[in-house]
């Protein structure tokens, strides 16, 4: 895979005007939400649980600190991508285009768009999965009654982003304030519960959880799922009103995100012993307030839930939607994706992200897909992304482009810790997710090649073709082991 080119193969995105002069802009408070509210959605609720289901306390410890330096260095490279080169739309897609052509260019966009309508689903079988607490027939979030719930909040949030996406937008940063106020309760009330030897207790993990490093690895798809969204103001750098204020919402988002999932992982530790809390049932959050405070403890985490993930699944709906349009723009994806709706919603693409929702709800109610697997697939479908991005960061500071009064002497360090972290979370991922997102990017190739002839421009160069070779492997013998039941979520 050519990602280190020093020539893109195409010139880079162009920035769409349209955006500003069809829409009103976004101001520094609304992206600090879009980002927030992205971030925190439902993995937060079932995070004492998710990480203590492989690790100790120690091990929960390190894998925070690693995640923590990971995704601040990764949500600075996005910061200084933004001062660079601010002429860039839609950081995802147009970093990786800028990197390496525009077959990378799409391929960081078609992952992530999937990662945002899988996690979706994640969002929804979560939500109802809290109904489930009390109403029963609503289960885990994937019975039929589930289902048909879910299909009605889709589709009711598919007509409110029609609308508009300023309105969305102002929408998602209400809930935003709303859904923080549980967490914060949690977080005083954990911390009046916490118990200083039970967290201490067996602090390193047992023997079943394998050694330091294994018990680290376990954690990182978690903390990454619940980071997923540290981008979503550079996803959305046409539409802000200034370019700075991309790179301080992603930091901003960042550090209010980090200070609250801490807290909730760490506390939870001082009132379960990980044993207990590797047996809870999800959301987690739940189980650990019902134990310092009593059942209306269980009741508020299962409404800020619901709370959240309502927001959480606006957010992802807007960066869905979003992550196709520009592309389409540029002239990568099929032309019909890049229409916007009479109020400037990203119409088209829309439809198509919101159509995906609603079967892959269908085959979470036939294959009784859980949430842990669906948000391990979303997570695992961000990577390539995120790596992408990180490179282009570390080959702008390599080559002193695109630098101004801004930019700091930390810039290339920054860039390349950011890309030895994205590459660690490829290792953590494991052979299995790796395999599941190849058998997901390879019908990506159909949208690149209807884009290019539409173009009438080629659509494979050689060297994609090897790449493109390379994935259509990987997919058949994902396919094979999903048959063969030797892979499956």
């Amino acid at each position: 895979m050519n990602t280190l080119s020093t020539t893109s193969s195409s010139p880079a995105p162009r920035s769409i005007p349209t955006i500003r002069e069809s829409q009103g802009t976004l101001g520094l408070g609304l992206l600090v939400a879009l980002v927030t509210g992205s971030i925190i959605g439902s993995g937060i609720f079932g995070l004492p649980q998710n990480m203590a289901a492989g690790a100790g306390a120690g091990a929960i410890l390190i894998g925070w600190l690693v995640t923590g330096v990971g995704m601040l260095v990764l949500a600075r490279v996005y910061q200084m991508l933004a001062l660079r080169k601010p002429e860039l739309d839609n950081g995802i897609y147009a970093y990786a285009h800028a990197l390496s052509g525009e077959y990378i260019g799409f391929n960081s966009a078609w992952g992530y768009w999937i990662s945002a309508w899988i996690g979706n689903v994640g969002y929804l079988v979560a939500a109802f999965g809290a109904l489930g607490y009390f109403f029963p027939a609503f289960g885990e979030g994937n019975t039929p009654a589930a289902v048909a719930g879910a299909s009605v909040v889709l589709w009711v949030v598919h007509a409110l982003v029609l609308r508009g996406i300023n309105t969305a937008a102002w929408v998602n940063a209400v809930v935003t304030v709303a859904k923080v106020i549980p967490l914060l309760l949690f977080i005083v009330l954990a911390a009046a519960a916490f118990q200083a030897p039970t967290f201490s207790l067996d602090f390193w993990g047992g023997a079943k959880l394998g050694s330091v490093l294994e018990q680290v690895k376990s954690t990182m798809l978690v903390t990454v799922w619940v980071f997923i969204g540290i981008e979503g103001a550079s996803v959305y750098s046409a539409r802000a009103r200034q370019r700075k204020d991309v790179g301080k919402a992603t930091v901003i988002g960042f550090l209010i995100c980090l200070a609250l999932l801490m807290a909730v992982s760490l506390l939870s530790l001082g009132i379960f012993t990980q044993p207990e809390l590797a047996g809870l049932k999800n959301p987690s959050m739940a189980g650990v307030l019902e134990k310092a405070v009593g059942t209306w403890g269980a009741v508020l985490i299962y409404i800020g839930l619901i709370v959240s993930v309502g927001g959480g699944f606006l957010a992802w709906t807007l960066l869905a939607a979003e992550s196709l349009f520009t592309p389409a723009n540029s002239g990568v994806m099929p032309e019909w994706l890049g229409r916007q709706s009479g109020k400037g919603a990203p119409a088209n693409a829309l439809w198509l992200s919101s159509a995906m929702v609603q079967v892959f709800l269908i085959v979470t109610l036939v294959s009784k897909a859980s949430y842990l697997a669906l948000i391990s697939l979303s997570t695992a479908m961000i990577l390539l992304p995120y790596l992408f991005s990180a490179l282009y960061g570390l080959k702008l500071a390599a080559r002193g482009e695109g630098a101004g009064p801004a930019s700091g002497a930390l810039d290339l360090p920054v860039a390349a810790l950011a890309s030895v972290y994205c590459l660690w979370l490829l290792y953590a991922a494991g052979a299995k997710y790796l395999l599941l997102s190849a058998l997901l990017y390879a019908p990506g190739a159909v949208l690149y090649a209807i884009a290019k002839r539409q173009a009438r421009k080629q659509a494979f160069s050689a060297g994609e073709k090897a790449m493109l070779a390379a994935v259509l492997a990987l997919a058949v013998v994902a396919g094979w082991m999903l048959a063969a039941g030797k892979l499956s979520l």
